[in-house]
């Protein structure tokens, strides 16, 4: 049996979708259904039993979890913009805390979802060298949350018995009950759909001019495989990126949804809330040298290759993965 918590969200449901195209089926999956978007990821998806957060950490903490082959531990809170720091620290710190102890304790895969967003503006590169990872310093509560666990999990000495994976900017079906924080391609999407445009932040940095942002954006697919493969490569353990490898920015996501749209070409730069501006990331791109070290070999899409399958297999048609 393999557990997904998050199972029921974006790239947790995404997870689940990919256990079964390999012929998994004995899967558990931890989360709460709180959108009716939720419910229509799992509704293709083949699994044993969802159970709330609460249930399955109390199933955790009386030792009454039944035989498990390894937990998937993708569910957190991931807003970007969460101001609670005690509510961050229960939910993404001390659950996963459990979760590995939990795991390690019964030699049980444990592989957790950490964050590109531990990298804070940048700095200090964007290196999975865990000998880097002091070094980092997040620019929100978020980030700092899931640094929190990668340094405990490095004074612990365990880091190299689990697997934490930061995940770039991921993008793809199944993320549609997200709402404020759905991937842009998402956004542009209906933003074009309904208005014939799309809009974008200025830049407030003189070496960016407006829209040229920079991303490392990831399609779920890739997302998927990168994660699975440390499924197979069990004597693998550590902090990975989970990316493209390479920088895009704003502007080429938005003509991309536009020749994806078959739509004429049209932006408007907007300012930036004000409560964003310090906490604003103008470069990230993953190192992927490491997870290629690890088995990885396949060649990740473009931007253009993932949205104009994201556009025409999923937005246009309204689908979920595994939908017929």
């Amino acid at each position: 049996m393999i557990v997904v918590t998050g199972g029921a969200g974006f790239i947790g449901s995404a997870l689940v979708h990919g256990l079964n195209k390999k012929g998994m089926k004995q899967i558990w999956v931890v989360d709460q259904i709180d959108h009716p978007e939720k419910q229509e990821n799992l509704t293709p998806l083949l699994f044993d039993k969802l159970i709330s957060k609460d249930d399955f950490l109390n199933n955790i903490l009386e030792n009454k979890l039944p035989c498990c082959d390894a937990i998937l531990h993708m569910g957190a809170c991931s807003s970007t913009t969460e101001t609670n720091e005690a509510f961050l620290n229960k939910n993404n710190f001390e659950y996963t805390r459990h979760l590995s102890i939990f795991c390690l304790e019964r030699d049980i895969r444990f592989i957790y979802a950490s964050s590109a967003a531990t990298y804070g503006a940048g700095e200090n590169g964007y290196s999975d060298d865990e000998s880097r990872l002091k070094l980092f310093q997040p620019l929100n509560l978020y980030g700092d949350s899931k640094q929190k666990f990668d340094l405990w999990a490095q004074t612990q000495g365990v880091l190299e018995k689990i697997v934490g994976l930061k995940y770039f900017n991921v993008y793809g079906p199944n993320e549609y009950h997200k709402q404020e924080m759905q991937s842009m391609v998402r956004k542009g999407f209906m933003q074009i759909r309904d208005t014939g445009k799309i809009c974008l932040f200025k830049s407030y940095k003189s070496e960016y001019a407006d829209g040229n942002q920079e991303r490392d954006f990831l399609y779920i697919n890739d997302a998927v495989a990168m994660t699975l493969l440390f499924l197979e490569r069990q004597e693998i353990g550590g902090i990975f990126n989970v990316g493209s490898g390479k920088a895009r920015n704003w502007n080429d996501l938005a003509r991309a949804l536009f020749t994806a749209m078959n739509k004429p070409e049209k932006i408007e730069y907007i300012d930036m809330p004000e409560e964003i501006k310090d906490q604003y990331q103008y470069h990230t791109c993953s190192e992927t040298e490491k997870i290629q070290q690890a088995g990885f070999s396949e060649t990740v899409m473009s931007l253009e290759e993932g949205i104009t399958d994201y556009v025409e297999q999923y937005l246009v048609p309204d689908r979920h993965l595994g939908a017929v």
